[in-house]
């Protein structure tokens, strides 16, 4: 863990990865390592879990590639972790129903209701760059999320 007071309070790390199977394993190795470098390793377990889930709907809903984009605003505030890919079609949301514990697909997103301390996802309609596709963000970490009180779905911007 790293403890330079030289490290700035607010960061922002972009990852791209490629439609392959690895693509889930070299996001959840980068999120570590920038949990941990910026002193944040009591997190660092759940955003590595979850970041992995993104990138694997990701990989098996898309035909193309993803990004994965982390970012503090600034010291005891959340960090959010956004995945983009390039399939429009939000994940279908079952808020009465979790899939049960030895199911082999349908539980990424339930992970992320259950671990985040907020989240959320919206489509991208074609934009003048060409970019479409969809978001999904969840946000752990910030000081004034520490009382145990999970968020839920949201819409704003990533």
């Amino acid at each position: 863990m790293s403890t330079d007071p030289g490290l700035p309070d607010s960061w922002e790390y972009t990852l791209q990865v490629p439609c392959d199977p690895l693509a889930p394993c070299i996001a959840r190795r980068t999120l570590r390592t920038i949990f941990e470098e910026h002193g944040l390793a009591r997190v660092a377990e759940t955003a590595e879990l979850l970041t992995s889930e993104l990138v694997t709907n990701s990989y098996r809903h898309s035909d193309g590639p993803a990004s994965v984009r982390v970012r503090r605003e600034g010291k005891g505030s959340a960090v959010r972790v956004t995945v983009w890919d390039t399939n429009p079609a939000l994940p279908g949301l079952q808020l009465t129903a979790l899939p049960r514990e030895d199911a082999e697909e349908g539980r990424g997103l339930a992970l992320v209701m259950r671990c985040a301390d907020s989240w959320g996802g919206f489509a991208l309609r074609r934009q003048p760059q060409g970019l479409t596709g969809k978001l999904v963000w969840f946000e752990l970490g910030g000081d004034e999320a520490r009382d145990g009180k999970r968020g839920g779905p949201g819409g704003t911007a990533a």
